[in-house]
């Protein structure tokens, strides 16, 4: 199944120029003058370029952001080039709190290769605007350290990077920080300069968390080459308690299927609030301006149909990972609530979805009341008794009537779905 990432066309015939398209879908946090940034987008294609360190074994949903930046410049004529950070990634942007644990170099050599593959996903490769996927390490490690202090090194003023937020607050806990991390936004810098050099790249974009980081490279190519360029930062996306998406905060959202499953991935989508559910399909959908807007409508009217969430889920799975594996998830979903047929899901599938929800592990004989109290559906024996008496009881979708009842059949002879009522869920690891 083709990625609608690369399928999408100009979303809308409304916006005559990129620059309004990612203000209306509010893209744009910061920025250098914008005026010239706007002039730049419009007079003819330009390269940019967007940076991704392999500090884990995935990307994340804040990536993501910038992986469908990039594909909008691109439909939009651009060039975009993806530089995943072997040399950066060795040493990690610096944290607000702690120093990052340095992984070894086959670590992250390995996890190069995963963003690399990850990050293809969402460009072309094709045509004359084709994209480039570069390591920052094959400019950086042949640079001896001499060389490094002298060429770019003193071009910095220690004052200057004294003040940047991500250094202040590092300066001002109890962590302190190393010269390790200091010198990461010099790494930076570097990496614009790098490709300013060779491929003209005259824009960066990431995160305003960022920004920091990112002016060292607009910095560095005024210093070196006495001219400008240019920094597009896009806003945090943050869950309910204003919290970024990120594997520092603990909340990440994986790209890889293996840490983030297709299921979970699809349930994240659906379960965003109402508040924040336009946002999101303006962020992270290729869906029309009239589309969003015709959902918004129905948001408006019959929010209880949840029809925004539904689409937001199906076209974000389906962007990440997949057509089927986002009807796989629709599919789980309808028949744990009794909706459809267990029986007819993929393992991967149901065990993916059993594992998100409350589970336990039991042998074939044990009693149903048993398990409505060890997977937490009800408080007590008595309590589980009386919720199979008052009819609202289920094993694999098939009603209990009896109190006594024992678990005696197994899904695909391995697993076994408990619910309580119409929305109360749990799964079942039968023991051989």
């Amino acid at each position: 199944m083709s990625n609608p990432a690369l399928n999408a066309q100009k979303n809308d015939e409304s916006f005559k120029e990129i620059w309004e398209e990612l203000r209306w879908r509010g893209l744009i946090a910061l920025s250098t003058d914008e005026d010239e940034l706007r002039k730049a987008l419009n007079s003819g294609p330009i390269s940019y370029y967007c940076g991704f360190d392999p500090t884990a074994p995935s990307l994340h949903l804040g990536n993501l952001v910038q992986l469908l930046v990039m594909r909008r410049l691109q439909l939009a004529g651009h060039n975009p080039i993806a530089v995943i950070g072997g040399a950066t990634g060795l040493i990690g942007d610096p944290k607000p709190t702690a120093e990052r644990t340095l992984n070894t170099k086959d670590t992250v050599a390995e996890w190069v290769e995963s963003l690399r593959n990850q990050a293809a996903k969402f460009l072309s490769f094709e045509g004359s605007n084709a994209a480039t996927l570069v390591n920052n390490l094959d400019w950086t490690q042949p640079m001896s350290s001499i060389d490094f202090l002298r060429d770019i090194g003193k071009h910095f003023r220690v004052g200057k990077m004294l003040s940047k937020d991500a250094v202040s607050a590092r300066l001002n806990s109890d962590a302190g920080i190393s010269f390790t991390e200091f010198s990461y936004q010099i790494l930076q810098g570097m990496d614009f300069l790098e490709l300013y050099r060779r491929n003209n790249c005259v824009l960066q974009i990431g995160g305003s968390d960022q920004w920091g980081n990112l002016t060292s490279g607009t910095d560095l190519i005024h210093k070196v080459e006495g001219k400008s360029a240019h920094i597009l930062a896009t806003p945090l996306i943050t869950d309910s308690e204003g919290k970024k998406f990120g594997k520092s905060e603990g909340n990440a959202v994986w790209l890889d299927s293996e840490l983030t499953s297709p299921y979970a991935f699809y349930q994240f989508w659906l379960n965003v609030e109402d508040s924040n559910v336009i946002n999101l399909l303006r962020v992270f959908t290729f869906l029309t301006r009239t589309e969003i807007e015709d959902l918004e409508s129905q948001l408006a009217s019959e929010p209880h149909l949840r029809a925004a969430q539904k689409r937001l889920a199906l076209e974000v799975t389906s962007l990440v990972h997949s057509a089927e594996a986002a009807n796989g998830a629709i599919a789980a979903s309808a028949a744990l609530f009794g909706q459809g047929d267990l029986e007819s899901l993929d393992k991967a599938t149901l065990l993916a979805a059993l594992k998100e929800l409350p589970n336990t592990q039991a042998k074939l004989g044990a009693t149903v009341v048993d398990l409505l109290v060890e997977t937490g559906l009800v408080a007590s024996n008595s309590a589980g008794r009386r919720a199979i008496a008052e009819g609202g009881v289920y094993v694999n979708n098939l009603k209990v009537e009896d109190e006594l009842a024992k678990l005696d059949g197994a899904l695909m002879g391995e697993f076994a779905v408990l619910r309580r009522g119409k929305k109360t869920l749990a799964g079942i690891f039968i023991q051989k």
